[in-house]
């Protein structure tokens, strides 16, 4: 397994940590999961990166990828809706849930077409 899809493997197994101090009720709780959070999203900027520049695009980094980036934002998000943080309620989740699932099946139409 090469190192862009490591770094995508770590950004799927931070999002329960993230979760988890999310929810638990000790000091500066917010700011770990903001800590995990920021890795998470900057292992998502790395992955692409070294992926391309090192020419180690693989099939399964194409499909866990993208799929981890919507996890980690929908997780977010719900936990803001669930937690009043985000005061229209589930209007925002929904519109960028919408978005995320028209993009992934814009990605695939273009995929399969070349």
């Amino acid at each position: 397994m090469n190192l862009p899809n490591k770094l995508t493997l770590l950004r799927v197994i931070l999002i329960p940590f993230f979760l988890l101090f999310i929810y638990l009720d000790m000091p500066f709780n917010y700011l770990i999961a903001l800590v995990i959070f920021a890795a998470a999203s900057i292992t998502d900027a790395l992955d692409g990166k070294i992926a391309r520049a090192r020419n180690l695009v693989t099939n399964f980094g194409k499909f866990l990828d993208p799929l981890a980036d919507k996890i980690l934002v929908l997780s977010a998000l719900t936990v803001f809706v669930e937690l009043d943080e985000i005061h229209m309620g589930a209007i925002p989740l929904i519109i960028i849930s919408a978005r995320e699932f028209m993009v992934s099946g814009l990605r695939l139409l273009a995929a399969d077409s070349g």
